[in-house]
């Protein structure tokens, strides 16, 4: 099984159909989903690249797919939980997950410094 392939199909999925959700279901609440979900897919197309590289047996690769599931989790689902039910979380989640996203952005640049000679 390749995780990081089926962790990308789950969440390019669940993404579009918030997306969609959101455009057809939702009236003042939208752009709230609509961000979710553009954040929730930009990362689900990395995670593809980090089977990629976690196949290479790169733990920095696997870090930064933890950190943007993490993030998605965090930051797309606390959005989706507002939209959908209210403020029913802690505020501070949404802000977390983004800080998790920039993290995984740090690990997979730092990743790349084995890849600097070819």
């Amino acid at each position: 099984m390749r995780p990081w392939i089926l962790l990308a199909a789950v969440n390019g999925l669940m993404a579009v159909v918030f997306a969609a959700y959101a455009a057809h279901g939702l009236s003042g609440l939208a752009p709230l989903v609509e961000r979710a979900s553009q954040m929730q897919m930009a990362h689900a197309l990395v995670l593809l690249a980090i089977d990629r590289f976690d196949a290479d047996g790169n733990r920095l690769a696997r870090l930064a797919g933890a950190l943007f599931v993490l993030g998605i989790v965090l930051f797309s689902g606390t959005l989706y939980v507002k939209a959908l039910a209210g403020p029913v979380l802690p505020g501070v989640l949404t802000p977390a997950g983004g800080i998790s996203f920039i993290l995984g952005w740090l690990a997979l640049a730092g990743m790349s410094l084995k890849y600097r000679n070819g």
